[in-house]
């Protein structure tokens, strides 16, 4: 795999890692709907200021669906089921949902795709995955998980969009621009939060700092790691591009670290470790087979 690929990967997932700060901060001002609305109406705002750089759309027939089921599924049903699961369930559990996406893309790759997926990877994921389990038994009893059942639910269904969202993505990269397709998720966005931000009054007073976070969410957040990570799935298998998500819980547990000042236990650290060890492995390339050579008889 290409330096690049991996630098771009790894910096989505920690930008997408620090939204989890950023919104712990400003889902106290405003309302979930408001937050998401402004969020994208940023990225949309930013792409339009540079639409000279989108290049020219030329719409392919019958096009239409896959372009309605990639903005649908992301950022529309993604984010509306995964705010609403940690209503239910502790971050930890699902945290440990989220581990199960790379198993996810692969299937739904292999169906759509007819990608393969080879033993070293499983055996990568499966590493990933018990480093996101320990994470998950590090942080003790949740008192917060009323309904951890429909939460634990709630949230798989969202790793269910990212999976086929990753892959409608590979298939409509190969005709429209990674800058045109990352753009029309935030028009998209922007129009389908629009009526939830509308619904509740709005705060009267907002600081400047406030707006700040808003910014960061939707130019660098929203926009900058989407298009990030959209390049990248456009040089990679999907199923490798996937493998990377289970980097955010790891990066979010330092981020909160070093911003916020939370303290990492000795199990969390191991946690950390294995998940970047299964990373690392998934990443290895396959073993050839060499063929012996036949000796002719004389």
């Amino acid at each position: 795999m290409r330096p690049l690929p991996i630098f771009t990967l790894t910096l989505a997932m920690l930008l997408w890692s620090s939204s989890f700060i950023a919104l712990k901060h400003v889902l106290g001002i405003w309302g979930f709907g408001q937050v998401l609305f402004m969020r994208m109406s940023v990225a949309a705002l930013c792409w339009l200021l540079c639409y000279r750089y989108l290049g020219n759309f030329t719409y392919h027939k019958g096009d239409w669906r896959w372009l309605a089921l990639m903005g649908g599924l992301e950022p529309c049903l993604y984010f509306l089921l995964e705010v609403n699961a940690l209503r239910y369930t502790s971050a930890g559990q699902a945290g440990m949902v989220c581990a199960m996406l790379p198993l996810i893309v692969a299937l739904v790759a292999f169906v759509l795709l007819r990608e393969r997926v080879s033993r070293r990877q499983l055996l990568g994921f499966a590493i990933a995955i018990v480093g996101i389990a320990l994470l998950g038994l590090s942080s003790g009893v949740d008192e917060f998980a009323p309904n951890a059942l429909l939460g634990n639910s709630l949230e798989m269904g969202a790793m269910l969009c990212a999976a086929i969202y990753s892959v409608v993505f590979k298939k409509l990269s190969s005709r429209y621009s990674v800058l045109t397709l990352t753009a029309l998720q935030a028009f998209i966005g922007t129009l389908f939060f629009a009526p939830f931000a509308f619904r509740e009054p709005w705060p009267t007073a907002w600081a400047w700092q406030d707006m700040v976070v808003i910014v960061f969410l939707g130019a660098f957040v929203t926009l900058g790691a989407y298009l990030l990570y959209n390049w990248s799935v456009t040089q990679v298998k999907v199923t490798l591009a996937a493998a990377y998500v289970n980097l955010i819980p790891v990066f979010t547990l330092l981020l909160a670290y070093l911003l916020l000042g939370e303290t990492l236990t000795s199990l969390q650290w191991l946690a950390c470790g294995a998940v970047l060890l299964g990373i690392a492995v998934g990443q290895l390339p396959a073993r050839r087979k060499v063929r012996e050579p036949v000796i002719a008889d004389s």
